[in-house]
């Protein structure tokens, strides 16, 4: 089948289904592929490659329609999430040589439908902040441009798509922790409505701000990574029914919106020219196929102080069974995050939910007229690693290391689901997303429009080979 790295995850899936190749196939091609530009970009510290060879024969002793819709495909999981057997840091040094005994449901669901795990992807310190670097395995580092961050937090997931070493990733979002990564990387990533990909054990099961969800190079494999994820799981009590109709096969069904939003700031947030230009460029395409594309946006008044209370109140909540000596050595935007979540108050929550319902009602009116808005998904393009965040954008300086984030927040607050699209490249060559957000539990229309705007897009968007750079360290 020529060069494996860079098919598509469809293709060779179909190929091993037909047994063309198998799932050793692939696994030998990774480690080659690893070997080649992983120094460069520190994706996947975390192998563990032996525990895929064995799963991946005793996946070969069943009949080939009994071995799940991947079939053997090898898939990377952030080292956020739980592999029995197998390393889980979450980028902490006092985890840094923890083994999990056991794997998280996702997991558990991801393996009984054919996913061969090979690798654990490099994420920020317990997934907070929007660049990827950690004092366990180091800063993984743009393959587009190795002086360039990834973002976060599913920062190694996409660095191992774009430079080849994955052909389907898993991540996890709260502020746009897979979607701002696709961005700065060039692939594509799909925030799902939470319950739409099962999670735990975890000590807030009920908590709504977090969602896994997929990562690919192209709209039709985040389309089939999610039919793997997607479960009805009793020990989640927000999982949500498998749907009738594939979510491959709806995106194949290439539906058109009937009215799209474009909104280049949603109202809350500076953004670079730049970015907004190109984005407004990929929107119009839908113009050119016969779909109304206007300028607007839901009102999102008091988004800030809402998402950020209720995201400390979440992480502190997340993070109460451990240890206090690991708590004081946290990273200090993840410790003073937590100080702020311990030290809220009934008003303080009662406040920001209410704000909440109110921000969701407006945007359920506001999808009453649209069926699509489109954003930018980033708001800067790929800054230096060096620079731990985006501390100030178009003129306006920030006040916390979250603050650039909001167009993406603003989302993660109403539970919509939120597809980052490459669309385009600015002047020096760093690839641009589209946030494509549909109304509520609408997963299979918005890929739909996806997959229609990437064929019209049309954008020469291959595996990168970056090159040989030292890792930097984030100070």
């Amino acid at each position: 089948m020529g060069n494996l790295s860079e098919k598509t995850a469809v293709d060779l899936v179909s190929a091993l289904r037909a047994q063309e190749i198998t799932p050793h196939d692939l696994l030998d091609a990774l480690e080659q592929q690893i070997a080649a530009v992983e120094p460069a970009v520190n994706a996947l510290p975390i192998l563990c490659f032996d525990r895929a060879r064995k799963n991946a024969d005793r996946l070969l002793q069943r009949p080939v329609e009994t071995r799940g819709i991947l079939c053997g495909l090898p898939v990377p999981i952030k080292d956020l999430d739980d592999v029995a057997g197998v390393r889980t840091t979450f980028g902490s040094p006092d985890f840094a040589s923890h083994i999990a005994p056991e794997s998280c449901y996702m997991v558990e669901q991801l393996e009984a439908e054919g996913a061969v795990i090979y690798a654990k992807s490099n994420t920020p310190e317990f997934g907070a902040g929007g660049n990827t670097f950690n004092d366990v395995h180091g800063p993984t580092l743009n393959p587009r441009d190795t002086r360039l961050s990834v973002a976060g937090s599913s920062g190694g997931a996409a660095a191992a798509l774009a430079s080849g070493t994955a052909w389907l990733a898993q991540g996890s979002d709260n502020a746009g922790s897979l979607r701002s990564p696709a961005s700065f990387c060039g692939i594509v990533g799909f925030r799902p409505t939470p319950g739409r990909v099962v999670r735990g054990p975890s000590v807030n099961p009920y908590q709504t701000l977090l969602s896994n969800g997929p990562m690919a190079r192209n709209v039709q494999d985040v389309a089939l990574f999610l039919d793997v994820m997607t479960s009805e799981d009793p020990r989640d009590p927000l999982s949500l029914p498998v749907p009738a109709t594939p979510f491959l096969a709806a995106a194949q069904s290439r539906r058109n919106p009937g009215k799209v939003a474009f909104s280049p700031n949603l109202g809350i947030t500076p953004v670079d020219p730049e970015i907004a230009d190109i984005c407004q460029r990929a929107a119009m395409q839908f113009e050119d196929m016969g779909v109304v594309v206007e300028q607007a946006s839901p009102d999102f008044s008091g988004v800030h102080e809402c998402y950020k209370t209720l995201r400390a109140f979440e992480f502190s909540l997340s993070m109460s069974h451990l240890p206090d000596d690991t708590l004081a050595r946290l990273k200090p935007e993840l410790a003073e995050n937590l100080a702020i979540g311990r030290g809220l108050g009934f008003d303080d929550i009662s406040r920001a939910t209410q704000t909440r319902a109110s921000i969701h009602q407006r945007v359920q009116v506001f999808f009453e007229t649209y069926d699509l808005l489109l954003t930018p998904t980033t708001i800067v393009p790929p800054f230096p690693v060096e620079e731990r965040f985006v501390q100030s954008c178009d003129g306006q300086v920030f006040s916390s290391y979250l603050d650039w984030l909001a167009i993406a927040y603003a989302v993660t607050l109403v539970s919509l689901p939120a597809l980052s699209l490459p669309c385009g490249f600015t002047k020096t060559g760093m690839p641009v997303g589209l946030q494509m957000i549909g109304p509520a539990r609408s997963e299979a229309a918005v890929l739909s429009y996806a997959l229609v705007l990437e064929e019209a897009l049309a954008l020469d968007i291959g595996i990168v080979k970056p090159t040989q750079q030292v890792a930097a360290a984030v100070g």
